[in-house]
């Protein structure tokens, strides 16, 4: 059986991304566990996927050969974006904090995810996409913890498991906070906090493949 990764990144930095350099580690842990794996690659930082609109989003509500043109490209993509994570058995998605909320990218790709007939079976009302292991990598500047001044508003972490809950997949989060540490003077003196949590989220992903002791 040939094992298969999908390695997903949405941040719009190339260069000093905290989101990619642990995305890129948790692949090679990956890899280390399954070195015959497969990994497939999309960079939603780069290429992001077009938002649903009015012209092709309704696709998803539209028998296929009732589609337009536009309905029919849309559902395409979607297909493919489905396929993507069926052919996976893990998955490694990044996602860095955005005005305290996800990537406009990753809401465009979870938006094509969640489709009838394909990923949710509408009947049933059950994801057809479980089973399948989903590593979520999330960086975010600040500190928003229990007891800080903006404990829960990373709408992120809460957000992603909803927004997947339809298609069955069931994401475990692995967070590196204070990022901006190193490069706000006025958060300075953060930095060992950073360079913990940081080390903590390092520890994490490198042990996301390990075999489960009893």
């Amino acid at each position: 059986m040939t094992h298969r990764l999908l390695h997903i990144d949405s941040s719009i930095q190339t260069e000093g991304s905290i989101s990619r350099r642990l995305t890129a580690r948790a692949v090679d842990a990956w890899k280390a566990a399954h070195p015959d794996g497969e990994v497939t690659y999309r960079d939603l930082g780069a290429h992001p996927l077009p938002h649903l609109d009015a012209e092709g989003g309704m696709a998803r509500l539209v028998p296929p050969d009732q589609q337009t043109p536009a309905q029919a490209a849309s559902w395409a993509l979607t297909e493919e974006v489905v396929a993507e994570v069926q052919q996976a058995d893990a998955i490694v998605l990044g996602v860095p904090l955005y005005n305290f909320g996800a990537p406009s990218s990753v809401k465009s790709w979870v938006d094509h995810l969640v489709a009838p007939g394909l990923s949710v079976d509408y009947a049933t009302m059950s994801g057809l996409l479980g089973g399948r292991d989903l590593l979520v990598v999330v960086s975010r500047g600040g500190g928003f913890g229990p007891g800080t001044p903006k404990a829960g508003w990373d709408h992120a972490e809460s957000w992603l498991p909803h927004g997947l809950a339809m298609t069955g997949l069931e994401p475990r989060i692995v967070i590196a906070e204070l990022t901006m540490a190193p490069k706000n003077p006025a958060l300075a003196e953060l930095i060992p906090l950073h360079e913990e949590s940081l080390a903590a989220a390092e520890r994490a992903v490198d042990a996301a493949w390990e075999p489960a002791v009893a």
